[in-house]
């Protein structure tokens, strides 16, 4: 997969008639290497093509919500959307860290309000965390994550809802894509129990098609 750098830029925002001020956090990608120049291709004229790796790294959040009518629109669109989820997860939870809390207390402390599907991801991508590199088991994992979410759906239209070929999150996130899998199987099994010989009902909620 690709390895780039998020770099974090820092908006101080003021509230109004108050002595208080928010931080806004945006998210910039970078090349791990700054330099990230090819000096063969360089040196052989293809100067362009020296800088191809750099260039696509910075692609990822040159432009917000890039057209998606193309498969390479959709592939950068999902890396754009997992990128900036990556990032904020990892800063919060370095935020979390320095605490010296425990991540047993990580949803009493922080609180992740969803104002759209674009970052769903950062469902998945903190029960990644959890689990691959915290080695939390998957039942106190989930709970701490859906105590952490909160999601505010501002509409029912169906194309509103954003949709994703299973082949791209496959071939782009991999991991996150056997963590969707399992955590659908594990909803639909809680639906089956709690409407036992609806099986239009449980296909109708699968977050899988």
């Amino acid at each position: 997969g690709d390895l780039v750098q998020a770099v974090a830029y820092d908006t101080l925002i003021p509230g109004h008639g108050t002595r208080n001020t928010l931080n806004l956090r945006l998210w910039a990608s970078r090349p791990v290497r700054e330099l990230e120049v090819d000096m063969a291709l360089f040196n052989l004229g293809d100067y362009q093509g020296a800088l191809e790796a750099r260039q696509k790294s910075e692609n990822i959040t040159s432009v917000l919500y890039p057209n998606d009518s193309s498969y390479s629109g959709k592939e950068l669109r999902l890396k754009q959307q997992y990128f900036l989820v990556a990032a904020t997860i990892r800063d919060l939870l370095a935020r979390f860290q320095k605490t010296k809390r425990p991540l047993s207390e990580l949803a009493s402390q922080v609180v992740v309000q969803l104002n759209d599907t674009h970052p769903a991801l950062g469902i998945v991508e903190l029960m990644r965390v959890l689990l691959d590199e915290s080695g939390v088991p998957w039942k106190t994992a989930w709970e701490t994550t859906t105590n952490v979410f909160n999601y505010t759906n501002h509409t029912v239209l169906p194309e509103a809802l954003e949709k994703w070929p299973v082949s791209l999150f496959e071939t782009v996130i991999p991991r996150h894509m056997e963590l969707i899998w399992e955590i659908n199987h594990r909803f639909l099994q809680l639906v089956r129990a709690t409407f036992p010989a609806e099986e239009a009902l449980v296909a109708a909620m699968s977050i899988i098609e």
